[in-house]
């Protein structure tokens, strides 16, 4: 199974007394979000699933996502907020990978929690070492369910930049 971790693009900055869960995208992030989509439909890239983080900034780049024509459905999912467990993710994902086991997947979140994932499903532990960019994308081969976490493979890693 592919798996895509892709980070929110940009999004107005926090103010003061505001909450940051409601914090939307930028005209920038949302033009520059829209162009990495284009450009992973352009390579041939689509997701079965796309889950995103309630976030509004999160949930705004999944429906760009989901706009684009890369995504058949999006769903809103509380582990991929800021300091989500990606066990509940896990808990999750192997009896919906067992029914659908040839399937790609982007989940749509936050740094540092997405690096975290990623080093967690590639090398066991997070180590805080994987940075992802505003509307960046990491793609993983996630193993057979069942397998130890630790033996994903790691076939892409890039910021927006790199595609567009």
């Amino acid at each position: 199974m592919k798996l895509y971790l892709i980070r929110h693009g940009i999004a107005v900055e926090q103010e003061a007394g505001k909450d940051d869960c409601e914090r939307p995208l930028t005209a920038k992030g949302r033009e520059k979000t829209q162009q990495v989509a284009k450009r992973l439909l352009d390579l041939g890239v689509r997701f079965d699933l796309a889950i995103a983080s309630p976030l509004v900034r999160a949930q705004q780049t999944a429906e760009i996502i989901q706009a684009s024509g890369l995504s058949r459905q999006l769903v809103v999912a509380n582990y991929l907020a800021p300091d989500g467990d990606i066990q509940d993710w896990l808990n999750w994902w192997q009896p919906w990978q067992l029914s659908q086991p040839e399937t790609s997947l982007a989940l749509i979140g936050h740094q540092p929690d997405l690096g975290h994932w990623a080093e967690i499903l590639v090398w066991g532990t997070a180590q805080s070492r994987l940075e992802l960019k505003k509307a960046g994308i990491i793609g993983l081969d996630l193993p057979p369910v069942g397998s130890p976490v630790g033996k994903s493979q790691m076939f892409l890693l890039t910021a927006p930049k790199w595609l567009l």
